[in-house]
């Protein structure tokens, strides 16, 4: 699809290094699922829940159609805007969330003001975007900087609550 730009291979190799290659039990949200590869990744290393959102009704069937080749019983789609379905989420409920959003969509900042909201003391935010986040300025959401790659032109983050905001 035009502008689908999946998380390249490598990146997601060092993402799942980062969080570590056995999820057992964590609950996570892709909130702008796209080819689903993250949320999938995640069920396929153990993940009690996963949820795939995503907006886009095409992908929505795809996303529907690898979950039932995959046998993918943890996984579950909805339908909507990644945000909003963000905002939704209970307080501190998510061990990870992932946050890639179209890049052009100027969705950055709401993401992980959602995310932050939404994930556990211990809990881990992934945003794949075109730019650094510094330190400085996930600080100003209650986050702060675990990880980071950059490969090509996009910037890898693995992202934690600071101690106050937990």
């Amino acid at each position: 699809m035009p502008g689908l730009r999946p998380t390249p291979d490598r990146v997601r190799e060092t993402l799942f290094n980062w969080l570590g290659q056995d999820l057992t039990g964590w609950v996570g949200v892709d909130a702008f699922a796209g080819t689903g590869a993250l949320g999938l990744e995640a069920a396929s290393r153990g993940a009690k829940q996963v949820f795939l959102i995503e907006q886009n009704a095409q992908l929505v069937t795809q996303l529907k159609a690898s979950i039932a080749q995959l046998n993918a019983q943890t996984v579950q789609i909805i339908k909507g805007e990644g945000v909003h379905a963000l905002q939704q989420c209970s307080p501190s409920s998510m061990d990870v969330v992932f946050i890639d959003p179209p890049f052009e969509a100027k969705l950055f900042e709401p993401a992980l003001k959602a995310a932050a909201r939404a994930i556990a003391p211990q809990g881990f935010i992934y945003l794949e975007a075109p730019e650094l986040w510094s330190d400085e300025r996930l600080l100003t959401l209650g986050l702060k900087g675990f990880k980071h790659l950059k490969a090509g032109a996009v910037h890898a983050h693995l992202i934690q609550k600071t101690p106050a905001s937990c």
